[in-house]
């Protein structure tokens, strides 16, 4: 007789969570005791931030759930996305009935879906909670502890804030910080490889990422101009990151324009 199969769904919501995840998430897809599902939703779904729900689908996972959870044009209206975020998977995980609900960190999908998770009695596991980040980031991570049941933390500090916020100890397990797998990766590309899939002709060159600060939306613009101001003025050759889809990016995407 088979033995029921514990369904367990990871959310992923942007390259950086999934970059934290995906080992895990193929770890247990190749275990017989577990079945894997990926919800799949925010800045993956968009094609102003490169569609990269086409990398999870790479991953060949066999169970994969696309959701839009805001039109691009809105900008990144949080509490928006978090409805609408917590309405789309409430009826996924109504149909599913998952076992367990894995969530990473502190973007806006993964509170709404540990909500969904607590509201209904279903396990909820967070990874890298108890971080200090500052602005709106370090509420929802927060926030997400109290909803969830099982923390993964990245090291002593984090479980000590965990604790501190009443949650119990023998639910809260140092694993430390899921980055370390892909540092660790044998299949990372070599620096060689990664300017030629980039076309990046520049022998030395600095990477900028500039991020909006959600708390600071009134300064964003003036913040932008001063960073881009900055760019110009070192002389140097910089390789800049695209930012996320926070309130603010706007500011970011219109001072790029004048590179």
């Amino acid at each position: 007789m088979d033995t029921k199969k514990i369904k367990i769904v990871f959310l992923t919501g942007t390259r950086a969570d999934y970059g934290k995840i995906k080992k895990i998430m193929s770890t247990l897809e190749k275990n017989d005791l577990f079945e894997l599902h990926v919800f799949v939703t925010g800045m993956h779904m968009h094609a102003q931030y490169g569609e990269t729900y086409r990398e999870v689908y790479k991953d060949g996972y066999k169970n994969i759930f696309l959701y839009f959870n805001q039109r691009t044009s809105m900008g990144s209206v949080m509490d928006v996305a978090l409805a609408n975020t917590i309405s789309g998977f409430s009826a996924y995980a109504c149909e599913l009935e998952p076992d367990l609900i894995v969530v990473h960190g502190d973007r806006i999908e993964a509170l709404a879906v540990a909500i969904v998770g607590a509201m209904n009695n279903i396990l909820v596991a967070h990874i890298e909670g108890g971080e200090v980040s500052g602005t709106i980031d370090e509420s929802i991570r927060h926030a997400i502890t109290k909803l969830a049941h099982v923390h993964f933390v990245a090291n002593e500090e984090s479980k000590k804030r965990i604790l501190q916020l009443g949650e119990r100890e023998d639910r809260v397990h140092i694993i430390g910080s899921p980055d370390i797998d892909i540092m660790l990766s044998p299949n990372l590309p070599t620096i060689e490889e990664a300017k030629l899939r980039y076309g990046i002709p520049f022998d030395t060159f600095i990477i900028g990422m500039f991020h909006p600060v959600t708390t600071s939306y009134n300064n964003m613009s003036k913040y932008a101009k001063i960073y881009v101001d900055a760019i110009v003025t070192s002389g140097k050759n910089f390789i800049l990151i695209h930012p996320n889809n926070d309130i603010g990016r706007e500011f970011i995407i219109e001072e790029y324009t004048r590179l």
